[in-house]
């Protein structure tokens, strides 16, 4: 019993204690920062999520790779990006992160009601590289802790509230991922989680995907990221479950 107490006073806390206020390092690539100071190539992107004029970036598209970075484009390590709107995930120049957050994620009274104290997910890899999956076991760790907040990852679709969905969303797997959907009682949401489930990422202009899921069902929550952070995660399925 002392070995045990006299680890805990040497290690002291292993869980992120302020997940919505948690400080992310420097090198971290987050929302990007856009000022127009000259030209910018945006045929260096490799997803075409930037453009130039007007100088904007899709963070849908975008893998965070940095090939972009100029003096007219800088990434900040502000780590929340997620959004209920597809299209606000449109960055412009100019547009500051406390503006991001403010618009991005919609208040919803019914997700608050059913879900702000208990949120049960499926997740679903439609074909993904297995970076966002990662990053999503993560979330779950004694560090980032998710489960202090009622969300969880469960094994099956009949026990969950919702599916996340990471990766392209392949041929292969696209019988999968409805089957899954269709097997989640309703009221569920559906979360695309990483650059490919939301825009094909990398693979966008491949012939083996099948992405009609998106097309026939409502997506409640997209949040950006090549992987997904942890923090982007969390703080991204807090607001939308939370915020009034």
């Amino acid at each position: 019993m002392f070995d045990i107490i006299k680890l805990k006073y040497f290690q002291g806390n292993q869980f992120i204690p302020d997940i919505p206020n948690a400080p992310m390092r420097s090198q971290f690539r987050g929302f990007p920062i856009l000022k127009q100071c000259g030209d910018v190539d945006e045929s260096v992107c490799p997803t075409g999520a930037l453009k130039a004029n007007p100088l904007s970036i899709d963070m849908g598209k975008c893998t965070l790779c940095g090939a972009c970075k100029c003096q007219s484009v800088q990434f900040s390590n502000y780590y929340k990006l997620s959004s209920t709107d597809r299209n606000k995930l449109v960055i412009t120049e100019n547009m500051t992160p406390e503006e991001f957050e403010k618009a991005a994620i919609t208040a919803r009274k019914e997700i608050r009601r059913v879900f702000s104290k208990s949120l049960k997910l499926r997740q679903v890899s439609a074909a993904g590289c297995n970076g966002c999956e990662m990053e999503l076991n993560a979330c779950s760790n004694c560090n980032f802790d998710m489960g202090r907040f009622g969300i969880d990852f469960v094994a099956s679709p009949r026990h969950a509230d919702g599916i996340v969905i990471t990766g392209p969303i392949s041929e292969n797997m696209a019988y999968a991922l409805e089957d899954c959907y269709k097997s989640t009682p309703d009221p569920k949401i559906v979360i695309l989680a990483g650059a490919c489930a939301i825009s094909g990422g990398v693979f966008q202009n491949s012939s083996k995907l099948n992405r009609e899921f998106l097309e026939k069902y409502p997506i409640d929550l997209y949040i950006p990221g090549c992987p997904v952070h942890p923090l982007t995660f969390i703080n991204g399925v807090l607001d939308f479950i939370t915020k009034k």
